[in-house]
């Protein structure tokens, strides 16, 4: 498994994340089975959010409940959580008591001191700087947070909240998959006037990442869209699934590998985050985190999935 180090921080972490989403069913020995076959895989990264599951903090009692990590097997794993979605509303709140008060809803249903990764899920167009950089310091004061990130940013909102935030932002979480790209496709054909791939939609906030040390995350790596279901055996992208069998023949792997490694190929360090609850899928997904796809193969890959490469 490969590794990589937050910037500003010291947690090592995998390029291939544990994603919590969808345990709120699940039995103990569903969880623990699920968990330890990541661990297995080298996987020592779980990610949360307060919202996840059909009730505030459900899938974080959820983890808690089934694992009940001692004190070693909780400071072995990095936990993320994030906040700042209201679902009841619904609507974005990052103001400081809504901050504060879903981080101690965290610590509390994940049963931990603190939280190694927190990150403000979802923009919110009402954001006030001060009120977000006044939460984070308490909290990461008091030692209920380590480090701080972002989901769904763009450059100009990371900025503006930079303006007041004086710790490091580590982390932003982005919808990424070989079919979902627009933040990787664009670059390819910038400056085709004609050509729709080449509208920047997001600020250049790959680049932008890389040129700050912010890891991408990325989320729902198999999705064809935004929960259009899976591109992975689809009929609705034959040439792709064709050179995906391919290659997953040629390196000795499962299809879903070859799909993790177009993203951990990429230069800039991604981690892809899992959401899959099948322990067999977590194993054979991990095994994409250090595959080494050639530039050809890689950009194979991109055509396949039908981006333009000039």
């Amino acid at each position: 498994m490969k590794r990589i180090t937050l910037a500003g921080t010291d947690i090592d972490a995998p390029n291939v994340v544990l994603g919590a989403m969808r345990i709120a069913d699940k039995t103990d020995e569903q969880v623990r089975e699920l968990v330890h076959t990541a661990r297995d895989a080298g996987i020592d990264f779980i990610d949360h959010a307060d919202i996840y599951g059909p009730e505030l903090h459900a899938c974080e009692r959820r983890f808690s409940e089934a694992m009940k990590l001692t004190s070693a097997e909780r400071e072995a794993l990095t936990i993320q959580t994030k906040c700042g979605i209201v679902p009841d509303g619904p609507y974005f709140d990052f103001s400081h008591e809504h901050i504060i008060r879903s981080v101690e809803g965290s610590l509390s249903a994940l049963q931990t001191d603190y939280i190694d990764v927190l990150l403000l899920h979802r923009p919110d167009a009402l954001v006030e700087p001060d009120d977000v950089a006044k939460a984070f310091d308490e909290l990461h004061t008091a030692g209920k947070v380590r480090a701080f990130g972002v989901s769904n940013h763009t450059p100009l909102q990371i900025e503006l909240l930079k303006r007041s935030v004086t710790q490091p932002i580590v982390a932003n979480q982005l919808q990424l998959s070989i079919t979902h790209a627009p933040l990787v496709a664009q670059g390819l054909a910038a400056n085709m006037g004609d050509e729709p791939q080449s509208i920047m939609r997001d600020g250049g906030v790959l680049d932008y990442c890389r040129l700050n040390d912010i890891t991408v995350q990325a989320w729902s790596p198999f999705q064809a869209g935004f929960f259009t279901g899976v591109f992975l055996g689809s009929s609705e992208y034959p040439e792709l699934n064709t050179v995906i069998e391919r290659l997953a023949t040629q390196y000795e792997v499962a299809p879903i590998a070859i799909a993790t490694a177009w993203i951990t190929r990429h230069p800039a360090h991604m981690q892809v985050v899992l959401g899959t609850t099948t322990p067999s899928r977590v194993t054979e997904a991990a095994a994409g985190s250090d595959l080494p796809l050639s530039r050809a193969e890689w950009y194979e890959l991109t055509r396949a999935a039908g981006h333009r490469v000039p």
